[in-house]
């Protein structure tokens, strides 16, 4: 029996347009009727505030954020987190001072350009960055710019993200990091980006943690995943699903596809999932 369900969310628990709706709350909702818990597991910081500003402050959940770094418990208390040795993180800021690092605290993101520069990435294009403005504004007010590396060392950091737009400078970052892999892992979302955490930290360890918190085997686990930092989670539990629009690497680590994310494959399956445990009860 699946008691703890726990899901990605861009390209995969939310809708084409990475964004919460009526159905992937009806869903969450009914894991908790059902007596059962549910948590995301996300690249991206799930603090109270980043649960309102997508609306799952409406439902109860756990959370698993910045791809396994931190674990809050549905009251939103931090249960468990995993931050950058700070030996690595002067080493990269010293090795790679003219490039942009968002690096991710417990309470802001610490970003070592400034504000003009970072925001001429840009994020999305066309009407899915239309539509996702609004969040990415939200991001930025939780941005402190222009940050010195002794302002970041004096912080606990728990992920790093950068865009690099350079092909050498790219490679020269990936280079450091394989240098450095008995302190830290690079598995991002997208291969285009970096996301960087402690060695240990990954979606699996993180939701594995959760089971034991919450007393449940890993059998009893249902993971839902669409891309890289997916990867580990995928292969780690029985129960592993990549939505039909996530990479090959997802797909092959999960074993069973199901539908898009924009036909809200997630939601329906874990509902699917809810009424076949209710029949065998009954």
């Amino acid at each position: 029996m699946i008691k703890l369900f726990a899901c990605d969310l861009d390209g995969t628990l939310l809708n084409y347009f990475h964004q919460v709706d009526k159905t992937v709350l009806k869903a969450i909702r009914a894991v908790e009727e059902a007596g059962l818990e549910f948590t995301v597991a996300t690249g991206r910081n799930m603090r109270a505030q980043q649960r309102v500003d997508f609306g799952f402050d409406k439902v109860r959940m756990h959370a698993v954020g910045m791809n396994g770094a931190m674990v809050f418990n549905t009251e939103g208390e931090l249960i468990y987190a995993k931050p950058i040795d700070k030996a690595f993180i002067e080493g990269l800021l010293r090795a790679f001072p003219d490039l942009g690092f968002d690096c991710i605290g417990y309470d802001h993101v610490f970003v070592t350009e400034s504000r003009e520069r970072h925001a001429a990435y840009g994020g999305r294009r066309g009407l899915l960055g239309l539509v996702m403005r609004p969040m990415r504004a939200k991001f930025l007010a939780d941005c402190r710019f222009d940050q010195t590396p002794a302002d970041i060392l004096s912080r606990d950091i728990l992920k790093i993200n950068c865009h690099v737009r350079d092909a050498v400078r790219e490679h020269e970052l990936k280079s450091f990091i394989a240098e450095h892999a008995d302190s830290v892992v690079n598995a991002p979302f997208d291969p285009s980006m970096f996301e960087i955490t402690d060695k240990d930290v990954n979606k699996g360890t993180a939701v594995a943690y959760l089971a034991r918190y919450l007393g449940f085997s890993e059998d009893e686990v249902a993971v839902y995943g669409d891309g890289g930092n997916d990867i580990e989670m995928l292969e780690r539990f029985a129960h592993a699903y990549a939505t039909s629009n996530g990479s090959d690497a997802a797909k092959r680590a999960a074993g069973t596809v199901i539908g898009p994310c924009a036909l809200h494959a997630v939601p329906k399956h874990i509902m699917r999932t809810l009424r076949t445990q209710r029949a065998a009860t009954e």
